[in-house]
Order: C-alpha cells, then sequence, then structure tokens
C-alpha cells in the first residue's frame, strides 16, 4: 500500500488485552481504513497475537485478523487518535492518570469498564474527564465477548456530551457487525451499565427459586422501573434507559446464564451462596454497596428502592432467609 494512504488511516488503541478488548480489537481492525493496535502489559498475551494470531489466554481456540497488532509499549498511546480503555474498574483512574502525559491533545478517550468511580465523579467516565483535557465518551451495550468476536450483529451506546463524536465513531464501526445508538447523557449511560449488575443478581435469585415465566416478567417490570428511578435520582435522563446501555444491557444480563451476576444470583437462590463465592463475582455486589450505602441516608429512598434495599440485605445478612426476598420485594406498595 502506497505511504500516503497508510498515513491517512486512523490509528485505534485499545488498552487491555482481555476478552471485551481482544473483541473489540479484532473487530475494528477488518476495517481496513483504520490501524488497531491492542495494548497489553501481558508480554505472552501479546507475542501470542503477533506470532500465531490468537489471543491463547483468552480466545485460544479463535484465529485473529492478521490486520490486528499487539504492543506492550505503552507508547503506542501518544499515536493513537483514539484509546478505548478495556481494563478493570479498580485500576482505570490510576492508569489514565500515569499515562495522560501520552495522549494527544486531540484524542478522544472512550470508557468501557462497568461500576463506579471511587471519587466525588461518582461515575468512571466523569472521573477520567475531570482529570484529562481529551475529550471523553463511554461505551456500553448489550455485548459477551464471544459473539461480538464470533461476529454476531452486536449493539453500544455511545455516551458522551460531544455530539460530533457519533458520525466519527459510526465511520469507525462502518462494516463491522457493531451498531451503535447516542445519548449525550454520559453520565446515565454509566449508570446504567452498573445498575443492571445489581437486577441481574435480583433477578437470578427469583428464577433460581421459582422459575415461573409470569413471577419472572412481573419482577423484571419492577426492576425496571426501580432502575429508572434510581437513574433520575442520581441525574441521569430518563430516557437513556430505552437505549442499548439500558433496556438491552439489562435484559442481556439478566437473562442469560453467560452473566456472572445473574449466576451469582441463581447460586444465592439455590442455597449454594457463600463468601468466596461472591467474592468472584464483584461488580453486582459493589453496586448494591455503593447504592444503597448512599440510598440509606433517606429513608423515603429505601423504602421507595425496595430490590436494592432487600438485596443488600440478602448479601450483608448470613441468616437472610431467601425464599422471603419474594414476599419483600412484591408486598412493598
Amino acid at each position: 500500500m502506497p505511504k500516503n494512504m497508510e498515513e491517512e488511516k486512523k490509528k485505534i488503541c485499545i488498552v487491555g488485552a482481555g476478552a471485551i478488548g481482544t473483541a473489540l480489537a479484532n473487530v475494528l481492525a477488518h476495517n481496513s481504513n483504520l490501524e488497531v493496535i491492542l495494548y497489553s502489559i501481558e508480554e505472552q498475551v501479546v507475542d501470542s497475537i503477533n506470532q500465531r494470531q490468537y489471543n491463547q489466554k483468552y480466545f485460544p481456540n479463535t484465529k485473529l485478523t492478521w490486520r490486528l497488532k499487539a504492543s506492550g509499549d505503552v507508547n503506542v498511546l501518544s499515536e493513537s487518535s483514539v484509546i478505548f480503555l478495556a481494563i478493570p474498574s479498580s485500576v482505570m483512574l490510576d492508569f489514565v492518570i500515569e499515562s495522560k502525559h501520552l495522549f494527544a491533545p486531540d484524542a478522544i478517550l472512550v470508557n468501557m469498564a462497568k461500576g463506579l468511580s471511587k471519587d466525588v465523579h461518582f461515575t468512571i467516565a466523569e472521573s477520567i474527564q475531570a482529570n484529562v483535557s481529551q475529550r471523553v465518551a463511554t461505551l456500553k451495550g448489550p455485548t459477551f465477548a464471544r459473539d461480538l468476536i464470533d461476529k454476531m450483529p452486536t449493539a453500544f451506546t455511545l455516551g458522551s456530551v460531544h455530539e460530533e463524536l457519533f458520525p466519527l465513531f459510526k465511520e469507525i464501526v462502518a462494516d463491522t457487525n457493531v451498531y451503535l445508538d447516542f445519548s449525550t447523557d454520559l453520565r446515565g449511560v454509566e449508570l446504567l451499565s452498573t445498575m443492571k449488575n445489581i437486577y441481574a443478581i435480583a433477578t437470578g435469585i427469583i428464577d433460581a427459586q421459582f422459575d415461573s415465566p409470569n413471577l419472572r416478567f412481573m419482577f423484571l417490570t419492577k426492576a425496571f422501573n426501580e432502575m429508572r428511578s434510581i437513574l433520575i435520582h442520581f441525574g441521569g435522563a430518563k430516557k437513556t434507559i430505552f437505549k442499548y446501555c439500558g433496556y438491552g444491557d439489562f435484559g442481556l444480563t439478566a437473562l442469560n446464564d453467560l452473566s456472572r451476576n445473574r449466576t451469582l444470583g441463581l447460586l444465592i437462590g439455590k442455597g449454594f451462596f457463600s463468601e468466596n463465592i461472591s467474592n468472584m463475582v464483584l461488580e453486582g455486589k459493589n453496586a448494591v454497596n455503593i447504592f444503597s450505602g448512599i440510598l440509606s441516608q433517606d429513608e423515603n429512598l429505601t423504602e421507595k428502592f425496595v430490590i436494592i434495599n432487600e438485596l443488600q440485605k440478602v448479601l450483608t445478612q448470613p441468616n437472610y432467609d431467601i425464599p422471603s426476598f419474594v414476599h419483600h420485594i412484591l408486598n412493598d406498595d
């Protein structure tokens, strides 16, 4: 390819070569207008991708496109116009702060981690934005990495206060299996991606106890309404819940047995809950602790958001009577 055509390619970096980072990188690398680099601190993963076109750790049986390259050199960030951050929420902000001197002034940072921030900014994307001058977005939706890398149609919501980013990202995902909708409600998109884990646990408990379609969808309706109320209470826009990041991600996480948080709920409902088991699934449990801790400061809110309040009791009271969980949340009126 002529040198001038190479220079026209948009340089994309995905930070984190886990399942979702690898899947997204492989999908985007099929777009011939992009130069995609997967950055990882795991030397074996980098070598496996570059030498054999496999991520032996996360997708040992899936051959990756030859267009995808991996690197362990953090300086690749300085050459990238769009940086997808697909690393755990627990290390996200530290990584951004330590690396921000490498970001180009016009680079775009995209948060893919799910969870809440430990600082006053509450959501991860808002914390990132408070610490950098670059434009920030978030990418959330009903997505399992396996389906994404297998080229099944997959949807995300792009959230950003910068509306001009949506056409740019539509070009980035052009001719791939990724579909986007958009919201300027950055906080709402982030909140929903965390809340759905809470209600996936609760759905798992319900299904393990009863496996009743009638009860399941009665509960899902109540859960959906509670999610919307909490979204509004914390400053999100009520219409955001109808985006892929809301209704779609909640449905995927609550109803599919590949969901770790739903699986935790199933284990609780079947009586296999223990501290060791709960430590394996941190997203939903941590979210319950954070949200219920804030809501508990107002007794009226505790009574209003009955599902999250009752789930907090399940996770913190060793002698909680699990069969009574359904009774408490359905008889709150």
